[in-house]
This record gives structure tokens, C-alpha cells and sequence, in this order.
């Protein structure tokens, strides 16, 4: 009888806020995470937290605008494990501050691509083969309910006069990309979803951490409870091609 592989889980962002949380968890329920980080120093700080905790983990130098980065992460990740089980892309960010559309910097907005989407890409590219090693395997994209198109065009919903043109439009791109490899990978083994955290208390798009947090804004195992549920699911369970949140399913 074959052995069965252990879990492992690669996190884009996982260095702080629901990344690491999400780590944490995963790596309690027996997974060996791999905390992809764009900051060494910080990186090999939170697995060296992990680790404390009696977490598997290890560090995984990971700038997802980096594609020389991206491809030296996948060929450390094959030489030292020889496949993966689960993608977690959770690296983000928010470079625009609801400034008119009319007059939002493409600059701006291209840097929330860069990170966003293309980054996302090019990472799920370069992992595909590994996730095919490990399967069955799961992609889980980290997206926004900013990012569905439904609730912003509807005028009952409270993001109905939201206005973050650059971070928005990445986000929806995010939930596309999950819809097109979702079809493209079913028969792969390897399921593709996205989830919304949901307004968390972390530093994301520039909030100070130690600010006081407004009503309404959850704590950050609330905002990685759906990501944690997602990866948790058995590896063969088939959900995929889903946008989900907390609460349930989201409109695209």
C-alpha cells in the first residue's frame, strides 16, 4: 500500500495578517506549510514562530511580481518535496484609495494588477505541474467581494457607491482566472476556487495595524475561517469553480 503524502500547503503572503493565520491553523491540522514571503526576514520570522508552536513549516522566498523568483520557488519546492498539495494565493494588495475612476492613475491601477492578477498568474502557472505531482490537489484564490460584479452593479448592496476602480477590477480578473482553471484543471485532479476574507483588522492597504478598528471589521481568524474550511476539505472532494464566503456563496 502506498504511503500517503502529507498536506503541503504553499501561502503566497504568509509572512502576517491572514495569511499567517491561515498558516497557523492549517499547520495544526497537520498540514507542512510553506510560508511564501517577498520578505526574508519577516518570513523566516514567522516560521520560526510556527515552528515554535509544533508547526511543520518552512520558508519559501516568494515575490510574486519576481518571475525569476517565481520559478527558483517552484524549483526549490520540486527539488526538496517533489510535488505540491494545495495553493493558497493570498498575496495582495490595494494601491488605490477610491480616488473618481475618471482620474485614477493607470499606474496606479497596474500595480494592483502586478500583484493581484498577473502575480497570481504567473504563480499558478509555475505550481500547476508540482499540483499535478500531488494530486489531487486544490488552487485556492484569495479574492474580495469588491471584486464581484453582481454585488457592485446591484443598487441594494452596500457596495453598490464603492468606488476602488484598480483594486476592484484585479480582483474580478481574480475570480475569472479561478472560473477558467477551474474548467481547465477538473479533469486534472486539481480544484479551483476563490473566497472573500471579508473586511479584516490587518495591515492591508496601508492601515496602520495598531489602529483602532471600525464597526464592522472582523479579527483575522474570522477573515481565514473560509480559506482554512476550503483547504481543509478532503483532497477529494470535487467542489470547484465556487466564489464563497463565510456567510456562503457569493454573486461573480
Amino acid at each position: 500500500m502506498a504511503e500517503e503524502k502529507t498536506t503541503l500547503t504553499l501561502i503566497s503572503g504568509a509572512d502576517k495578517g491572514i495569511g499567517f493565520a491561515t498558516a497557523q491553523e492549517l499547520g495544526k491540522r497537520g498540514q507542512h506549510v510553506l510560508i511564501g514571503a517577498r520578505n526574508q526576514e519577516r518570513g523566516e520570522k514567522a516560521v520560526k514562530q510556527l515552528k515554535d508552536g509544533g508547526i511543520k513549516a518552512d520558508f519559501i522566498q516568494l515575490d510574486v511580481t519576481d518571475k525569476a523568483q517565481i520559478k527558483a520557488a517552484a524549483a526549490k519546492i520540486k527539488a526538496e518535496y517533489g510535488y505540491l498539495s494545495i495553493l493558497i494565493n493570498n498575496a495582495g494588495i490595494a494601491m488605490d484609495h477610491h480616488q473618481p475612476a475618471s482620474e485614477l492613475s493607470t499606474d496606479t491601477i497596474r500595480q494592483d494588477f502586478d500583484v493581484n492578477y498577473f502575480g497570481l498568474i504567473d504563480v499558478t502557472q509555475a505550481m500547476v505541474p508540482l499540483l499535478k505531482a500531488g494530486r489531487p490537489a486544490k488552487i485556492i484564490n484569495v479574492s474580495s467581494n469588491m471584486g464581484s460584479m453582481g454585488l457592485a452593479s446591484d443598487p441594494n448592496s452596500r457596495f453598490y457607491k464603492v468606488n476602488s476602480l484598480g483594486y476592484q477590477s484585479s480582483k474580478a480578473s481574480v475570480n475569472f482566472a479561478t472560473i477558467i482553471f477551474s474548467k481547465e484543471l477538473a479533469d486534472e485532479g486539481i480544484t479551483v476556487n476563490s473566497v472573500n476574507p471579508g473586511w479584516t483588522a490587518t495591515g492591508f492597504g496601508g492601515r496602520p495595524e495598531d489602529a483602532p478598528v471600525p464597526t464592522g471589521m472582523q479579527d483575522v481568524a474570522i477573515g481565514a475561517a473560509q480559506i482554512i474550511k476550503m483547504a481543509s476539505l478532503p483532497m477529494d472532494d470535487t467542489t470547484t469553480g465556487t466564489f464563497t464566503e463565510n456567510a456562503g456563496t457569493l454573486p461573480w
